[in-house]
């Protein structure tokens, strides 16, 4: 038996690409099959318009011209990167009816005054050079879709994550309710709690850490912009205390309560409350104060040059990486709760969010477990 298809436009109207079944084994086998490419032309003119010849051949195991082909096995790292990148790369480009699906089957809370969603990682907030589709440009969409298509639905952006950081993000439904949460956020009265896959496991396993930070230049091969501590106190001459020195005016207080959950292979993770809302605040604390940077976090790897994070041998080894591809690794910073408090005699509202799957799959490869309660 056979199947016919006319081919793209690409080809002459006359050519078939022919499938037929050369084996007496049952019909749906791959290796039951051969492809026979039929045109006037002869040679290597007969096939150069059959690009997708070589996507059949991966896809099914076919023959090309009676001659057999082995299919490309995949090694089991390209098998990893490949798995990281259909994690973390759905949302990025897609249509911004597709990204406003997602955000609303993924709603994690919603009342008369905003919604909860679970911003997936890639995705900026706001629009800007390189960026095809943001959260900003999905919400009158988002907003219709949540209201059953009523017109003059809207909502509001009340406070950013970064692109690559995950979890829970805030929505209001007014411009009024929107700046009322906005106020929370900037007297510090919205509790955020971060967890992260660090390199490393910090010492001590629990503490505050309250170093300010500003925006620096690192001068080096590849000049560039980069937030980094600026300590009040510095370590004295002879190394037996402390030493006050003038705090610079460009720098920002920033202060942060951690506490290590678990830890296993040189890895560790690591619940975070800042206690400010610094740029980069969790990421900085984390690399420069702690000396353990977030897995994935290849921009504050390194401090006078962008290159891809260096992780440890066993690391790697653990994560079925190799440093040539350490690059796919996301950032594994995720916003996973929100409480805010209750305003006008309402109970406060507290909002979970749950892991991506990256993170997930990491923390099985590196085996840490999942706290019971965190």
């Amino acid at each position: 038996m056979g199947w016919y298809c006319h081919t793209s436009s690409a080809m002459p109207s006359s050519a078939l690409l022919n499938l037929t079944c050369s084996s007496t084994a049952h019909p749906l086998q791959p290796q039951g099959y051969s492809l026979r490419v039929s045109s006037p032309g002869t040679g290597s003119q007969a096939t150069e318009h059959l690009p997708l010849q070589d996507i059949i051949v991966i896809q099914f195991g076919l023959t090309v011209g009676g001659t057999k082909r082995d299919l490309p096995r995949l090694s089991p790292v390209q098998t990893r990167v490949k798995e990281l990148r259909q994690l973390t790369q759905q949302l990025q480009v897609v249509h911004p009816n597709v990204l406003a699906k997602a955000l609303h089957r993924g709603l994690l809370f919603q009342n008369q005054e905003l919604l909860a969603i679970n911003k997936p990682y890639g995705v900026a907030v706001h629009g800007g050079p390189g960026v095809r589709t943001s959260i900003a440009d999905v919400l009158p969409i988002l907003a219709k879709m949540n209201d059953g298509m009523r017109a003059g639905s809207e909502l509001h952006l009340c406070h950013r994550l970064d692109k690559e950081t995950t979890g829970a993000m805030l929505l209001a439904r007014s411009e009024e309710a929107a700046n009322r949460i906005q106020e929370l956020f900037r007297t510090h009265q919205v509790q955020k709690k971060y967890w992260v896959l660090s390199v490393g496991v910090p010492v001590p396993s629990e503490g505050v850490i309250d170093i300010p930070i500003l925006e620096k230049e690192s001068t080096g091969p590849q000049p560039h912009y980069k937030m980094t501590l600026s300590p009040v106190y510095r370590v004295s001459e002879g190394g037996e205390g402390l030493t006050r020195v003038r705090a610079n005016r460009q720098a920002h207080s920033a202060a942060t309560r951690y506490r290590v959950l678990g830890s296993a292979g040189g890895c560790s993770l690591v619940e975070l409350h800042p206690i400010t809302g610094v740029k980069h605040q969790i990421r900085v604390h984390m690399a420069y104060a702690l000396g353990c940077t977030i897995l994935g976090d290849h921009k504050y790897a390194h401090w006078n040059k962008l290159a891809p994070q260096k992780l440890p041998e066993g690391v790697l080894r653990k994560l079925g990486l190799e440093q040539s591809k350490a690059r796919h690794l996301p950032l594994h910073l995720h916003a996973c709760h929100l409480t805010l408090p209750g305003v006008g005699g309402h109970n406060d509202i507290s909002v979970n969010c749950p892991l991506p799957k990256f993170f997930i799959r990491s923390l099985q490869r590196l085996k840490i477990p999942l706290p019971e309660k965190a």
